[in-house]
């Protein structure tokens, strides 16, 4: 049976170098040293790196690109960015929220990602966002694949309508159930919002992703409740803790403590690194906290973790591009993941991770998974990282979606080399 796709001299993510990929009807069919059988199209990788799809478990797509509306964050802090928001949500219109959202999604295709995980605000009685993203997961499905996350910004038990708002965001087809514990008024509101909305997921049969702890005050302590939850109801391999940053000013005995908690509830972590690194430690003044949660003890446990984007261009943060090797850059660099090891799992939380925390079907590249790839200009995980290398392919179920020329500078140099191409100047290139 005649390919579709034959991908040549490939080097597979944190994987086999060198090898083919044969793809027909959307799936991979064989992956070999040397496939040479006919097929309608055959692309020589030379030795770059194919990866899946990158992948982005934290998103918040109903903001996304809204800068400067109404104003802006002057200070910078998270608290502003949430008044800001509430200030732009009664100004939205379907449209606009519609237009951001598959502009950013052409940004995020150009970047290879392919699949994302958004929150989409609930405490807005018109359901606006809800309805607007309900409307972009259907646009994009042939390329994107993207999840909802019913979220109750303002507080589930703090805002009046959230409750039954939620409800309704669910029976539109939203499909994950999430919360913000922490921003309830009191500690026991927070619980309480986790114990009610576990059992709303465990009614449902849904998976959850909670906003946890993202706080700098060690004493915000809802991953533990989450952690009770998620095993009363029978919820383990299905939850999420996102932020969770708190932990970084916990006491190194009670987090001994909290995680041991999580592996035996399967729980889940996404950490930020751009948007922890700027909105915690805002109260500090010297020494000044970093703020991303505990990264490399979470997945010392065994714990799944994944580093998400969650803004760009939004209320709570300027910057931004889609880019999740920028993301996984920060990641490493924040949490001091500097062994060769360590950047391969960086590399692993904008991939693998998130997909196993999205339970995407037919992820990865393996025989009988979706011919889904991304071909970079680098040799390795740890070059693309460090060169946040340019994608040169992105393929969707076989298809090429979007393409980029090879990056090179011309010199104009005096004995020199007439062109530059990073990737070539890596130690051993």
């Amino acid at each position: 049976m005649q390919p579709d796709l034959i991908l040549k001299n490939a080097n597979i993510a944190n994987g086999p170098t060198g090898v083919d990929i044969a793809c027909q009807n959307g799936k991979i069919i064989e992956i070999a040293e040397h496939i040479d059988v006919p097929s309608v199209e055959v692309l020589d990788c030379g030795g770059m790196l194919v990866s899946p799809p990158f992948v982005d478990s934290h998103f918040h797509m109903d903001a996304t690109l809204s800068l400067g509306l109404p104003r802006m964050n002057e200070s910078g802090t998270l608290l502003e960015g949430i008044a800001l928001w509430g200030e732009l949500k009664p100004l939205l219109t379907p449209e606009a929220v519609i237009e951001r959202a598959l502009k950013y999604c052409d940004l995020a295709v150009s970047k290879g990602l392919l699949a994302i995980r958004t929150h989409v605000d609930v405490c807005d009685d018109r359901l606006l966002a809800v309805d607007a993203l309900l409307e972009v997961k259907k646009q994009v499905a042939p390329y994107i694949d993207l999840q909802l996350v019913a979220f109750p910004q303002d507080g589930y038990l703090r805002s009046p309508t959230a409750k039954e708002n939620t409800i309704r965001a669910l029976d539109k087809g939203v499909d994950v159930v999430g919360g913000i514990p922490h921003f309830e008024r009191t500690m026991a509101d927070g619980a309480q919002s986790i114990k009610e909305l576990c059992e709303m997921a465990a009614d449902r049969g849904l998976m959850v992703d909670m906003h946890c702890d993202e706080s700098d005050d060690p004493l915000s302590r809802h991953i533990e409740m989450l952690t009770y939850e998620t095993q009363r109801l029978g919820l383990q391999g299905r939850v999420a803790g996102s932020h969770l940053t708190s932990m970084h000013s916990m006491d190194n005995y009670y987090v001994s403590k909290l995680i041991a908690l999580m592996v035996e509830a399967e729980v889940s972590a996404i950490a930020n690194p751009l948007i922890n690194i700027t909105l915690q430690g805002r109260h500090d003044t010297y020494p000044k906290r970093r703020g991303m949660t505990r990264v490399p003890e979470l997945r010392k446990a065994g714990l799944t973790v994944a580093f998400g984007h969650d803004c760009v261009m939004d209320p709570w943060y300027s910057m931004g591009s889609g880019d999740m090797l920028e993301v996984a850059s920060m990641g490493l660099h924040v949490a001091q993941m500097t062994s060769r090891d360590d950047i391969r799992a960086c590399f692993d939380a904008v991939t693998t991770e998130p997909a196993k925390i999205m339970d995407l079907e037919g992820y990865g590249i393996e025989v009988g998974n979706n011919a889904d790839f991304v071909i970079l200009q680098a040799r390795d995980t740890i070059e693309a990282i460090r060169m946040r290398a340019n994608r040169l392919f992105v393929i969707r179920r076989g298809k090429i979606i979007a393409e980029t020329p090879m990056a090179q500078t011309r010199l104009h140099l005096s004995d020199r080399p007439d062109h530059v191409r990073e990737h070539e100047y890596a130690p051993g290139q």
